[in-house]
């Protein structure tokens, strides 16, 4: 077992990195390809502003809910390192289905739902990963900072990880009928993700 300061550092450049790399697909209108107004070349853009906003809140959130949840810890071990390290492969790829969905959400068809499936599909994974972290945390109390309640931290796997994965399922169904809905399915995931749902005490 080790001290966390090593990992949450670790996993706050993968973080810091990912939610950067979001705002690369956002484009200049190129002025002399540019036809009509600056204004309706920039409203021509809002898939890529949609996706963005969406991604940066959903990685933003999971930074604070992986600051939250290491808050509870004194230490690691090599099965907390590997889930942590699965759960940072998948923030990774947020800002590649950030692109491709921007890119097709307007498409419609099934180039759209192929988009909206790749884009939720990550994100599912995503869940997965925090959810088996999160699980795993709350059956090892060793792991426990002093003074935190194993029951209360048990407790609140429902809330944090269980209905995450129902949500983040259900982005699932709605990308086979509409990639804009996923979209607002995803966003508004991470508002209830706003929320703190760990818990340090009974």
């Amino acid at each position: 077992m080790s001290e966390t300061r090593r990992t949450e550092a670790f996993s706050d450049g993968v973080l810091a990195i990912a939610i950067t790399l979001l705002v690369l697909d956002l484009r200049v209108p190129v002025r002399a390809t540019l036809e009509g107004s600056l204004a309706d070349a920039l409203g021509h853009e809002w898939p890529a502003y949609a996706a963005y906003v969406t991604s940066f809140l959903v990685v933003g959130i999971i930074w604070v809910n992986h600051h939250a949840v290491f808050e509870l810890l004194a230490m690691v071990d090599r099965i907390a390192l590997f889930l942590n390290l699965l759960l940072l492969m998948l923030v990774a790829a947020i800002p590649f289905t950030t692109s491709l969905f921007a890119e097709y959400l307007t498409a419609g068809g099934a180039r759209a739902r192929t988009a909206a499936l790749v884009y939720s599909g990550v994100m599912l994974g995503m869940s997965v990963a925090f959810a088996s972290l999160y699980s795993y945390i709350g059956r090892h109390p060793a792991l426990l900072a002093p003074g935190v309640d194993a029951d209360a931290v048990r407790g609140s796997v429902v809330r944090f990880s269980v209905v995450g994965l129902a949500l983040y399922l259900l982005t699932v169904v709605i990308a086979v009928f509409s990639a804009p809905a996923t979209l607002i399915a995803h966003l508004v995931i991470a508002l209830y993700y706003c929320f703190r749902q760990t818990r340090a005490t009974g």
